[in-house]
Order: C-alpha cells, then sequence, then structure tokens
C-alpha cells in the first residue's frame, strides 16, 4: 500500500522568522493579503510584527479579526465576505490553529465553492487548490500552520468536526519562536499538551509510517523536554524554540498519519461546552492511552522511552504504566490535570457526545475500537 506525505513546501523557523516573509512574498507576486487573526492579537500589537513586514515590501492587507476561540462556520462565512469586498488574492493567518482554521475555510471556499460543511463528509474532496494561504504562527500546539486538518464548530447543532483536505497546505508557513515568548502560561500549556497528544496519537496511529513514526518521537522527546520550563519561564528562549520544533514535528506526524479518540472526543467537548481545545486532550490523552494500550502496548513502551524513562529493568505492563503515570504527571505540573466536572461538563451529555465521537472522522484511525458505552466509560473516567 502506497502512502503520500503533505507538509508546506516552504517553512520559515526560528527567532525572527517572520522578517524573512515579505521577500518570500515578494517573489510570488502577491499583492493584497486578508490577514485573519484575533481581536486580542490586535489589541497587543502582535500582529503589527505581519503588518510591518507586509507595508515593506509593498504588499497591501485587510484584516479580518473575529477569530473565536473555536472557530465557527460564521467565522468563515464573515470572512469570505470581507475576502470579496476587500479584493484580497490571497490569505495570511496569524495567531495559534483558531486562525489557521479560520484561514483555511475560507481560502478553501474561495477557491471551490460551496459551504465549509461540505467538504467534511469525506476526505480530500476539495477540486482545486485553495486561494495562496500563508500562516504565521504563534502557539507551539496546534500546528495547524502546517497540517491538512482544520476544525470547525456548528453551533447551531452543538458539533465540532474536522475538514481533511490536501489543498489546506498552506504554501508558506512561518513559526518564529519569538512570537511566542509572550502567550501566557496556561496557553502555552494547554497548546503544548495539544502537540504531545498529537505526536503520541500519531505513533499509535493504523495509518502511522517510519516517516510519521520518526517525527512522533523526536516530538514527544522535545515536548516532554521543554514544555514545563516553557510553562514556568516564558522568556527562556531555548524552551519556546524547542517548543515550536516539537510541535511542528507532531504536526508533520498527524496530518499524515491521522489522530484517535482523544480528539474525537475532545471535538466534543469544545463543541458542547466550548472547552479550550489543548486542555480537553490534556485532560482525555492518559485515559484514552490506558485504553488503547491494551491493543499496541509496545508503541507505549517506545513512548515511555521517549519521554525519558529508563525501561531496561521493566517488564512491557510497567513500561506502559509508566508511560501513562509521565503523561498525567507533566499534564498536572503545568496545570492542564483538570475534572471535566469542574469545567461544567454533565453527565447527561456523555451519550451524545460519545457518539458524536464515534462518527468522528478521526475515529477511523485509533488502534482499537471501541463501543459507545467504552468512550462514555472514558469520559466518565475524568469526570
Amino acid at each position: 500500500m502506497s502512502n503520500v506525505f503533505y507538509m508546506p513546501p516552504v517553512t520559515l523557523m526560528g527567532p525572527n522568522a517572520i522578517q524573512s516573509l515579505g521577500a518570500e512574498l515578494a517573489s510570488k507576486e502577491l499583492k493584497k493579503a486578508l490577514i485573519v487573526t484575533d481581536s486580542v492579537l490586535v489589541e497587543v500589537g502582535l500582529v503589527s510584527k505581519l503588518t510591518d513586514e507586509l507595508t515593506a515590501h509593498g504588499i497591501d492587507f485587510t484584516i479580518y479579526d473575529g477569530v473565536q476561540p473555536n472557530p465557527t462556520e460564521k467565522n468563515i462565512e464573515d470572512g469570505l465576505e470581507l475576502l470579496a469586498n476587500s479584493h484580497s488574492d490571497f490569505v495570511i493567518s496569524f495567531g495559534g490553529g483558531s486562525s489557521h482554521d479560520t484561514a483555511k475555510g475560507i481560502a478553501l471556499v474561495a477557491a471551490n465553492g460551496g459551504h465549509i460543511r461540505d467538504y467534511s463528509k469525506g476526505v480530500h474532496l476539495s477540486k482545486k487548490p485553495q486561494l495562496p494561504l500563508v500562516t504565521v504562527n504563534t502557539t507551539a500546539g496546534t500546528a495547524s500552520e502546517m497540517t491538512v486538518f482544520a476544525i470547525i464548530t456548528n453551533q447551531e447543532d452543538e458539533t465540532k468536526y474536522p475538514v481533511v483536505d490536501k489543498h489546506f497546505t498552506p504554501i508558506i508557513a512561518v513559526n518564529d519562536s519569538e512570537l511566542m515568548v509572550a502567550m501566557p502560561k496556561f496557553l502555552t500549556a494547554a497548546t503544548g499538551m495539544d502537540a504531545l497528544t498529537h505526536a503520541v496519537e500519531a505513533y499509535v496511529s493504523t495509518a502511522a509510517t517510519p516517516i510519521t513514526d520518526a517525527s512522533a518521537i523526536k516530538a514527544i522527546e522535545l515536548i516532554v523536554n521543554n514544555l514545563e520550563t516553557a510553562v514556568n519561564d516564558g522568556q527562556n528562549r531555548a524552551a519556546r524554540d524547542a517548543m515550536q520544533y516539537g510541535e511542528y514535528l507532531a504536526g508533520m506526524a498527524f496530518s499524515n498519519a491521522s489522530l484517535g479518540y482523544v480528539h474525537s472526543m475532545a471535538h466534543q467537548l469544545g463543541g458542547v461546552y466550548d472547552l479550550a481545545h489543548g486542555l480537553c486532550n490534556a485532560i482525555l490523552l492518559a485515559e484514552v492511552s490506558r485504553f488503547n494500550a491494551k491493543q499496541v502496548p509496545e508503541r507505549f513502551v517506545d513512548i515511555a522511552k521517549a519521554m525519558g524513562i529508563d525501561t531496561a529493568a521493566m517488564t512491557q505492563e510497567q513500561a506502559v504504566n509508566a508511560a501513562l503515570e509521565a503523561i498525567d504527571a507533566l499534564s498536572e505540573k503545568v496545570g492542564t490535570k483538570q475534572r471535566l466536572a469542574d469545567l461544567g461538563v454533565t453527565e447527561d451529555k456523555l451519550a451524545f457526545m460519545a457518539q458524536n465521537a464515534l462518527n468522528d472522522a478521526c475515529s477511523l484511525t485509533n488502534p482499537r475500537k471501541a463501543s459507545l458505552e467504552e468512550i462514555v466509560a472514558i469520559f466518565k473516567a475524568r469526570m
């Protein structure tokens, strides 16, 4: 069976990487950008790092700053309207996963027509490349700046769904660790645990390949060794830089190997309760991993080793348990080991969310198949 590997053709990485973006764009003769971001990043002045670079290279822009933390279909519709009215010929996302996912939806629908929901009933459904998309990343978590995934919320029926499309791949991605030093502690923690989840789920995915395995294992090493430092000392440049490499490698892994039940369940928590995606992943990761380890224990032994655990004198079961305990311990250290009930989750919604989780595209590559009751039980274990 053949495999396809997707990633951006150009990625600018490291401190002050954004200062190379203008020249890259000028060489492509792009004239006017729709910048997709959120109002907070505009208010704190971070977006000016991008707009100054565009202005210096004679590139015009219009800003759409209405992105929500769990981006909605309406965010995409509003962005499409502004795109048309501003006569922009390409899209730049600036921020974390919410900005990138919204921009992907805008760029894809602008080129292919219809509604973003039309592209969620399978994978790679678009017929034409999206409008040129450039992604400027400010968090070390979602890796949406380089993946073929976008996660969108339908507010009408309280569902959150993934869209998987090869045309989502941006023409240029920018991972500038200097844009990440001002990230608040909780956002650093939640997005970092999101990245760890990407790496773990990709490594145990039924679609894993040697390339995604190598990316996932190195991502786990980088994240485990640097997340706590980045949370506690946001100005630590070495930790920030290591985290942006770790989240990118995790993105390389899951963009091509896909994910599993952690994400399909977290999507439902986000859709129903509007909870932070990374926090939901952090809460669920060890419990879903406990379920999956019964099917692929050898993979969790590898994860234990990547987390720095000496497994030489351990049985397979001991090594697996050590990995699960280490995941929970890291989550507790960075402040994301929380209970769902404390976040407002109620048991009357669990069956509804469990059914939607099983219908989520991310569930297709989970290594162990679950029943509705088993998904509910995993939710309950973290209540």
